[in-house]
């Protein structure tokens, strides 16, 4: 069995080659929900449903985000209620009264739907109520997901980080306080990066599922190290256990030039060098690192595969796999993986 954390695009097109590498029934994903919302009422986990509608077949590729072909009338006419009566379409974080009541799952991520600053498709948004009426019957976060992984027969085994909520916050240089999705998906990432807090990591818990799936090997595939990586690092334990296990990690940069996303500047924001040195640094826990061809960087202690690692189809994806497979029985040939580091 192996075991792929996920965020963002990069790890959920690298599961393409990677279930052509390995049989899909041994793969377990563990999905961040750092950037996971409350919009409107309803539980939005972008992260964890591009790896289900990626894995289901129906992921609009283009964006990497949502279902393909879907329509928008619900969140048209959202915008247009909104816009009838002067109330704009900036997002609308509640206040903090509203952000601790209710359904726990939602703490400190959660949006009012007038609006709705997020495009969220007709289909999708069926998704998020199925999830978000699932745990008000009293279901776990993991047991909502895998209701749903088995509407959309997926083959992989996902599961979300925790139970419990943990929301990416960020700080920016001008004082404010914003959630990721607005820093990202509002504001496009402009606002300069002071820090960035992983609110009630320290008081959560991952799950016993995900527990045991990093009892396995490991691939930290191309995600963004801060936002969608971070959220996973943040939870007790969760550290400890990587440094127990083999793990490679596939770098996102290729020198100091990222692939895609706001990375590099989150990265330079809370204090690392964004490349992958700084990538490498920040993953001390992992055994050996994937690389591009074109990347200049040496990791002296570490088992480094050179590849190709763009990935713009299921053949690029299974290139980057097999490098993976290869690191992997590189780490796992070494009795005591330390040693190698």
């Amino acid at each position: 069995m192996v075991t792929f954390l996920a965020g963002g695009t990069g790890t959920p097109k690298l599961l393409e080659g990677a279930t052509r590498v390995w049989d899909p029934d041994e793969i377990a994903v563990v999905a961040n929900t750092g950037d996971d919302v409350e919009l409107g009422g309803h539980l939005v986990c972008p992260d964890v449903d591009t790896v289900l509608f990626a894995g289901g077949g129906v992921l609009d590729r283009e964006t990497w985000w949502g279902i393909a072909d879907d329509t928008t009338a619900t969140h048209e006419e959202l915008r247009r209620l909104a816009e009838a009566v002067g109330r704009g379409t900036v997002p609308r974080y509640l206040d903090d009264e509203a952000q601790t009541a209710g359904r726990e799952i939602a703490r400190w991520r959660r949006f009012s739907g007038v609006g709705e600053f997020m495009e969220i498709g007709d289909r999708d948004r069926a998704v998020h109520v199925t999830r978000t009426s699932l745990l008000d019957e009293g279901h776990t976060l993991t047991e909502a997901v895998r209701t749903l992984a088995d509407a959309f027969d997926l083959d992989v085994d996902l599961l979300p980080m925790s139970d419990d909520p943990v929301a990416t916050l960020i700080h920016t240089e001008s004082g404010e306080t914003i959630h990721f999705q607005e820093y990202w998906v509002a504001r496009r990432g402009e606002p300069a990066v002071a820090d960035v807090e992983f609110r009630g990591a320290d008081d959560s818990e991952p799950t016993p599922a995900v527990e045991d799936a990093l009892t396995e090997p490991v691939v930290v595939g191309p995600s963004n190290p801060v936002t969608s990586v971070g959220p996973m690092l943040a939870l007790p334990g969760v550290e400890a256990a990587l440094a127990s296990t083999p793990v490679v990690a596939v770098s996102p940069f290729v020198g100091d030039e990222v692939f895609s996303g706001p990375a590099a500047d989150l990265m330079d924001g809370v204090g690392k060098e964004p490349s992958t040195a700084g990538v490498a640094d920040a993953y001390p826990f992992a055994d050996a690192f994937v690389l591009d061809d074109d990347d200049p960087t040496e990791l002296p202690g570490r088992h480094v595969e050179r590849t190709d690692t763009r990935i713009d189809d299921a053949d690029d994806a299974e290139r980057v796999a097999r490098a993976c497979e290869r690191a992997l029985g590189a780490v796992e040939a070494v009795a005591d993986p330390e040693e190698i580091r």
